[in-house]
Formats: C-alpha cells, sequence, structure tokens
C-alpha cells in the first residue's frame, strides 16, 4: 500500500485514479469467455465434437469463470507481502489466459494433433480461470482505493467487464470477420500483453479526498455513454449491413471512448495537486498565526474508532455465519436463474416463433442490460446508503422480486413477454454482481474480500446446474418426447419458468431475512465507518 500525497512527478502516474483507468482498461478485455459463441464453432468443426461435447466444453468454462478462491487466496498472500501487490494476480491471469487459448489455437490450426474432449475442456477451464484472477485483482484493489464508494466503484469494474464482451465482438467484426481461427490467437494475446502492460499501475493507495465522488461519477458517465454507443452499434448492425468504411469509423470512435478513461484520471489528479498546492499554502499561514499566539490544534482519535474486532474475518470464521449462507443462497436464486435465461434464450425464442433477428438482437442486447444491472446496482446503493441509510441488502431484495415478475412474464409466452422479462431478468441478474462482492467486503470486512467473494461467487453455477440441467432441459425434453423433434409454443417453457419465478421468490424472502438481519449492523457500524472516512478525508485535505 502506497501514500500518495507527495505531489511529485512520480505521484502523476502512480496515483489511485491512474489504477482505477489501468483496471478498467484489464476488465475491458476481460470479456473472453462473453464471446463463446464465435469461437466454439471452428472447435466443434476441427475437433469433430459433437453437440453434447461442445456443451460440456462450455461447462467447464462456466466452472472456470466462476470459481475465483484460488485468485483470493492469491491476492490476500500477495498483498501481505513487501514486493507483492495485485500486479502478482495480474501476471498469473495473463499466464492462464495465453496458455488457455494459444493451446486452443494451436490445436485449432492443426500444429498440435487433435485435442481428446477432456484435453480441450482443460484448455478451456484455464483460459476461464484467468477471468477470476482480472476481476478480483481490479474489483478488491478498488475496493481497497474507494472504501467509501465501494459500490460504486465495484458497478464501474463489473460494468466494463459486462461490456468486454460487446467490445470483444466490435473487434472481431471490424479486424477478423469470419476468421475465429485468428480470433483464438488474439484472445491468447490481447488480455495477456493488455494486463501484463499494466498491472503495475494497479495498486492500493490508502488515501481518502474530498472529491472522490465527482470523478468516480465522471468513470461512471463514460460507462453509460460506452454502453449506449454499444447499444446503438449493435442495434445498426443488425438492421443494416453497413460497408467496411462505416465499421472502421464506428471502430475508430469506439477506441476513443476507451481512451477517455485516461482524460478523467488526469482531470483527478491535476484537481488534487491544485487543491494540495493551496491547502499547503493555507496551512503554512495558520501555522504562523498559531506560532505567533502560542496556541496548538489536537485532533482526537479516541471517540469515534469502530471496533475492527467482528470485521475483516477469513473465509472459514465467513462461512461459519449465518449472514454468508444467506448471501450465498439469494447469490445461487439470481445467478442462477438469470444463467439459466439467457442459456436458454434461443430456444425460447424458436419456440415462441420469433425471427433469428430477433433471437440475435435479443442475445446481443442481454450484455448491455447486464452492464446496467451491473452499473446501476452498486451507483444506486451507494446513493442510498450514503443520502438515506438504507441497508445494501435491501437492493438485493428489490432485484430478487423483480426477478420472480420477469421469469411469470417469460413463462406467460404473451406476445413482447420475452422482450420484457428479458430486460427484467437481465438488470436484476447484473445487479448481483456488484450488490454481492460490496455487500461481502462490508459485512466480512476487506482483509480476505477477494477469497470471500469468489467463494459466494460458486453459488452462480450451482444453481445455474440446477435449473439449467434438472428443470429447464429435462422439462424441455420432456415436452419434446411427447409431441416429436421441436416444441412450439408457450407451454415448452411455461413450467419451467414458473418454477424459476417461485426459487427467486424464495431467494426474495431470504434475502428480506438478510436484511432484517443486518440492518442494525448497516446503522451502527458501516454509517459511522462512513462518516469517520468522510471526516478523514476533509482533514487529509486540510493538512496537505
Amino acid at each position: 500500500m502506497e501514500l500518495d500525497y507527495n505531489p511529485s512527478r512520480k505521484s502523476l502516474i502512480r496515483n489511485k485514479w491512474v489504477a482505477t483507468a489501468a483496471s478498467i482498461w484489464i476488465q475491458s478485455t476481460s470479456g473472453s469467455l462473453y464471446t463463446f459463441s464465435i469461437y466454439s464453432p471452428i472447435l466443434k468443426s476441427t475437433q469433430g465434437y459433437t453437440q453434447s461435447t461442445l456443451d460440456t466444453i462450455s461447462v467447464f468454462k462456466d466452472i472456470g469463470a466462476n470459481v475465483g478462491v484460488l485468485s483470493g487466496l492469491l491476492y490476500s498472500a500477495a498483498s501481505a507481502r513487501r514486493r507483492g501487490g495485485p500486479w502478482v494476480v495480474l501476471l498469473a491471469g495473463a499466464v492462464q489466459c495465453f496458455a488457455g487459448y494459444f493451446l486452443m489455437w494451436l490445436t485449432v490450426t492443426g500444429a498440435l494433433p487433435a485435442a481428446p474432449p477432456a484435453v480441450m475442456c482443460c484448455y478451456m477451464l484455464v483460459a476461464a480461470h484467468a477471468m477470476t484472477f482480472f476481476n478480483t485483482a481490479n474489483v478488491v484493489t478498488g475496493v481497497h482505493n474507494f472504501p467509501s464508494y465501494s459500490g460504486t466503484i465495484v458497478g464501474i469494474m463489473k460494468g466494463f467487464l459486462g461490456l468486454s464482451g460487446a467490445i470483444l465482438i466490435q473487434v472481431y467484426q471490424t479486424i477478423f470477420k469470419n476468421n475465429p481461427t485468428s480470433y483464438l490467437l488474439l484472445l491468447a494475446l490481447l488480455p495477456s500483453i493488455n494486463s501484463i502492460a499494466l498491472m503495475r499501475f494497479v495498486r492500493i493507495f490508502k488515501t481518502n479526498e474530498e472529491d472522490e465522488k465527482k470523478h468516480l461519477n465522471a468513470f461512471s458517465f463514460l460507462a453509460i455513454v460506452l454502453a449506449a454507443y454499444l447499444t446503438a452499434t449493435i442495434v445498426i448492425q443488425h438492421v443494416l449491413k453497413l460497408k467496411v468504411s462505416v465499421r472502421v469509423f464506428t471502430f475508430v470512435l469506439l477506441m476513443f471512448l476507451l481512451v477517455s478513461p485516461l482524460i478523467v484520471a488526469i482531470k483527478a489528479q491535476r484537481d488534487k495537486s491544485y487543491r494540495m498546492v493551496k491547502s499547503l499554502l493555507e496551512h503554512n499561514q495558520i501555522s504562523d498565526e498559531r506560532e505567533n499566539r502560542g496556541d496548538y490544534h489536537e485532533i482526537s482519535n479516541g471517540s469515534d474508532e469502530i471496533s475492527e474486532t467482528n470485521e475483516n474475518l477469513n473465509l472459514w470464521q465467513a462461512m461459519k455465519t449465518i449472514n454468508f449462507w444467506l448471501l450465498f443462497y439469494t447469490t445461487a436464486c439470481a445467478m442462477g436463474s438469470g444463467l439459466a435465461t439467457v442459456n436458454n434464450m434461443s430456444q425460447i425464442g424458436e419456440s415462441l416463433n420469433y425471427t433469428s433477428l430477433e433471437i440475435n438482437t435479443l442475445v446481443s442486447l442481454w450484455s448491455i442490460w447486464n452492464f446496467i444491472g451491473r452499473f446501476g446496482g452498486g451507483y444506486i446503493s451507494d446513493y442510498f446508503l450514503h443520502v438515506k441509510g438504507c441497508s445494501r441488502p435491501l437492493f438485493i431484495v428489490f432485484a430478487l422480486f423483480a426477478m420472480t415478475v420477469g421469469h411469470a412474464m417469460i413463462a406467460s409466452g404473451f406476445p413482447g413477454a420475452l422482450y420484457a422479462g428479458s430486460v427484467l431478468v437481465g438488470v436484476c441478474y447484473g445487479s448481483q454482481w456488484s450488490l454481492m462482492p460490496t455487500i461481502a467486503s462490508e459485512i466480512f470486512g476487506k482483509g480476505h474480500f477477494g477469497t470471500i467473494f469468489n467463494t459466494v461467487t460458486i453459488a452462480g453455477p450451482v444453481g445455474s446446474y440446477v435449473l439449467s440441467v434438472k428443470v429447464v432441459g429435462y422439462l424441455y425434453d420432456k415436452e419434446v418426447s411427447e409431441i416429436g423433434k421441436t416444441c412450439v409454443g408457450s407451454r415448452c417453457f411455461m413450467v419451467s419458468f414458473f418454477i424459476m419465478a417461485c426459487v427467486t421468490f424464495s431467494g426474495f424472502l431470504v434475502a428480506l431475512w438478510l436484511f432484517f438481519r443486518t440492518r442494525k449492523f448497516y446503522e451502527d457500524v458501516v454509517m459511522r465507518r462512513l462518516l469517520r472516512s468522510r471526516r478523514w478525508s476533509v482533514l487529509t485535505d486540510d493538512v496537505e
């Protein structure tokens, strides 16, 4: 950890604003898993896999992407060492990303012999596991750097990760269109090189600044603009056939938007330098007056201290609490049902006689709804926590109730219900990715935050497996066996989505329990912690 109050030339690039911009760039290239549909056909055709085998490879992708306990343990160990830090975790992620995708590329090109399914599953697992290292390093570092606005920074990091799939698809369509083999090589090189180039900038800085919210809002605004731009680009590309020159122009605009976080970081550091010079001049003037008067100002350090004895629990201590398992269950309900929905979006559209254009648009826009949830869940919960004193678990209650409505709408099969239902489910699913980690850091502390929230994340694939395979898949196959090879009509998925609505409603009730259990903790501890952080930021600005 470093203090960045020194207005030296080194501090222009070593500060938490540049660290945030670097993390955003790493997150923006880390979503290769969301583009599996682009390179999966080439795996199937070149290796002679069946659809069932490809689905198995996809399962290993989900396992690697969601089981991030090792990344959390490495982050805790690296941060405790003098020469360690987040860069160790990012380097480990870069090595895994390169190894997994490069071996896949060599296999697809024929440089290596055809890989048995088990070997390809291992390649996919290693490549997917890299994302947990990128994500853990950036999210946990962000929470340490902005403890007063942890929801906002987690929302920003998770939001850019959610948009990264759409960003990489734009790269593919502009540079590697109809060449998924070269795209595999890009996935091996781009995230790895990007992470290694930027990893030394991602650091923990133990500082609080008075205008943090203003500059975080600027990062948030850029994320919203980028999401809006990608949404417009996706819709236009699905409706119109754009010329190559137009695609290149839209791609250049995308690159400009991705550079803009650095502009925010530079402005934030300039504002801080100006404020430091001003406060130093005022401080010197006040010191001279005090010396003449002979009086001194003493800062009390005892009355406002908050007991840390119940904070910074390790994984085992956290797992022995009821709150951990309540959070785990709500995550399983929300993320599991959300993954089950997006995994079956195409089949649902086909059964309801949607056109291929409508289905592709629905699938493409899912990443946008996902982003809105990821960003909005953190930002809005931060706003109500700071302004109204609302505890954060209340927003999981709202999200799970809205998901219940969304699943019921999809189950109804009414015209347009899939559109409206997918928006609700997508937004609420995305919100869990920012709400759950932030709540974990507030309830269990930041000492082992990476390990704890990555363990809770395992609930997502567990819930997805149960709901996708044992509920949706089983009931769909049962309908097909009764009427023929394909199923048409709302009855194909009606029962499945009513069951998922019941599951998310049970999650809503458990989230309500978690809210009542932690409400007093938020009032007595979290709010006092925020107030102390605000006072400290003012004091440090005065002392600078």
